[in-house]
């Protein structure tokens, strides 16, 4: 039995940071906002130590949801939403001289920066480095509209696509299913975050509300992450489809979550039901 203790950690970052608002409800300050980022930053640096970029991106989306839903000011949200679009502009213009070989950056490991050049120019290296990528692209390509059908999937069962029972799994699902398949799968992610997020506004306590916001971003990040990674439109991480990859730890937390946003949910209808007493 092969246990992963970080993905605990995706619930229990935000159930940490949601207590520490609750607990300092109605008298918030900017010192409170620093210790939550103080409390986020180092599960989240253990996790990179490891290393584990995917599960330590997937904790800080978490974490940083919470923090942003206590009422973070925009002011503080603005900037380095701007410098990161402005990174990202500044990485791919000058791709070219950064994905040399030899070349070092110095806040990434190697496998890290070899998974971003790939993300950047996955032709580079079609038989190695970028097999993964193409091959993902060219199995959900040629599912079409309609899709080969169940257990039909060339790319797939002539074993093409790597891990496809676990992070490549939105490939061999799009080669079977198709368009149609794809926007089906789509909607229900949706409609779980946006029931999530409507839970969460009708919560009656800070920490319910903090917590049910927290759950439906980690669906919403898990969903967005594999997809776009097999796609070709991020990096290849470790990252699961909640509900239809195979695995142990991750299917547990993710229950776990759906668990936590239940519970959520009944303490509203718990509370509605109560009779209101009058004077």
């Amino acid at each position: 039995m092969v246990i992963q203790p970080s993905e605990i950690l995706k619930i229990a970052a935000p159930l940490i940071l949601a207590w520490w608002f609750h607990r300092r409800e109605g008298a918030l300050r900017a010192m409170d906002f620093v210790i939550a980022f103080v409390l986020l930053a180092l599960p989240v640096a253990l996790i990179m130590k490891q290393p584990d970029l995917g599960t330590s991106l997937l904790v800080l989306a978490a974490g940083l949801s919470v923090i942003f839903f206590a009422g973070l000011p925009w002011k503080l949200v603005v900037p380095p939403v701007v410098l990161a679009v402005v990174g990202i502009t500044w990485l791919i213009w000058n791709e070219p001289w950064l994905c040399v070989d030899g070349q070092s950056w110095y806040l990434l490991n190697d496998y890290q920066r070899t998974r971003v050049c790939t993300l950047l120019d996955p032709m580079r290296d079609p038989l190695g480095r970028g097999f993964h990528i193409i091959q993902g692209m060219i199995a959900i390509g040629s599912g079409g509209v309609w899709g080969k059908g169940f257990m039909a999937g060339t790319q797939t069962h002539l074993e093409f696509i790597p891990e496809r029972t676990t992070d490549f799994i939105f490939a061999a699902y799009s080669e079977e299913f198709g368009l149609l398949g794809n926007l089906a799968l789509i909607v229900g992610f949706l409609l779980l975050v946006w029931r999530g997020l409507a839970i969460a506004a009708k919560s009656q306590t800070l920490f319910g509300r903090l917590m049910a916001c927290a759950v439906a971003m980690i669906f919403f990040t898990y969903a967005f992450v594999n997809m776009g990674m097999v796609s070709g439109i991020l990096p290849v991480v470790g990252v699961p489809l909640p509900f239809i990859s195979y695995g142990g730890t991750a299917m547990v937390t993710l229950g776990l979550a759906l668990g936590v946003l239940m519970s959520v949910a009944r303490s509203q209808r718990q509370s509605l039901a109560e009779p209101k007493h009058t004077l």
